[in-house]
């Protein structure tokens, strides 16, 4: 409840509290509510409404239909974010005002959504660690336990990023212990799923620990293939032949990887992609000629 919009509308009225609470209440349940959250009955609180001319709905998490055009934009920069359209993203998660939104799980999915996109627009490392924080100083509910993996899961990539793989690898032991085992409810959290997975490949590959990235990135295209996303696919067959690389896998190994990832890019119409596996398609067959 947004007790502070009500003790401002009071004051705009000029009214002090026995004022307001003549006739309706005491001043010392006006009091309570005030200055320690404790609701009168719905009775008294309509008429201390009505009184300060706030409409009782002001008082209450906007749900339904007034978060309808938050939901959108935060759906639509989610979907920027997993296919690499880092600008469009932070357009939209810049249009969203944080300090409007009392529901929860709307508050983490934003600095989720922030966090990441600071990543990958190379923000510097306080400021992420800051924002991700602000994911993980929530109640640790069921509800909030993708956002927690995924604010894990950016810290370790930031960390990753400035090189200091030992504190990177920490956060990344603590994802994998629970996303083997998280049951994605909808499409949203499948995708969360996926980028969580996909970027743990990515981190364990920079470690040269191409068995267990390689092992990640299967499991990522299969969720891919089990759920009807294709979104993914492009990015973990791209990891893949870039661990085949490594691997020295027989070139046609390799051709095959890159092509499937273009297939899957085309697809997606990702160009970032298709610029990616042009310049490591030449190399491959620059170093084979």
């Amino acid at each position: 409840m947004n007790i502070q919009r009500f003790i401002d509308a009071r004051k705009a009225q000029g009214l002090s509290q026995n004022e307001l609470a003549e006739g309706i209440c005491t001043q010392a349940t006006l009091s309570r509510f005030e200055n320690n959250g404790q609701v009168p009955n719905l009775k008294i609180l309509i008429k201390l409404c009505n009184r300060i001319n706030l409409p009782l709905s002001e008082l209450f998490p906007k749900v339904g239909v007034k978060y309808s055009e938050i939901v959108e934009k935060m759906n639509k920069a989610e979907f920027f974010l997993i296919t690499s359209k880092y600008e469009k993203a932070n357009s939209l998660i810049d249009s969203i005002d944080i300090s409007q939104i009392e529901d929860t799980q709307l508050v983490l999915r934003y600095h989720y959504l922030n966090g990441f996109i600071m990543i990958f627009q190379q923000q510097p490392i306080m400021d992420i660690l800051f924002t991700f924080d602000r994911v993980l100083l929530e109640e640790e509910t069921m509800d909030a336990l993708i956002f927690r993996l995924l604010a894990y899961t950016g810290i370790g990539m930031v960390y990753s990023r400035e090189g200091d793989l030992e504190k990177a690898e920490f956060y990344f032991n603590r994802i994998l212990e629970k996303i083997y085992n998280y049951p994605a409810k909808n499409m949203e959290d499948t995708w969360r799923v996926l980028n969580i997975v996909f970027q743990c490949g990515v981190f364990y590959a920079k470690m040269e620990e191409l068995e267990i990235s390689d092992a990640l990135l299967h499991y990522a295209v299969t969720i891919c293939s089990d759920n009807h996303v294709t979104y993914y696919l492009a990015r973990a067959a791209i990891q893949l032949a870039k661990n085949a690389i490594v691997n020295n896998k027989p070139t046609d190994i390799i051709l095959e990887l890159i092509y499937d990832a273009r297939a899957y890019s085309k697809v997606n119409r990702n160009d970032i992609a298709l610029a990616e596996l042009r310049d490591l398609e030449a190399s491959v067959l620059e170093n084979n000629s």
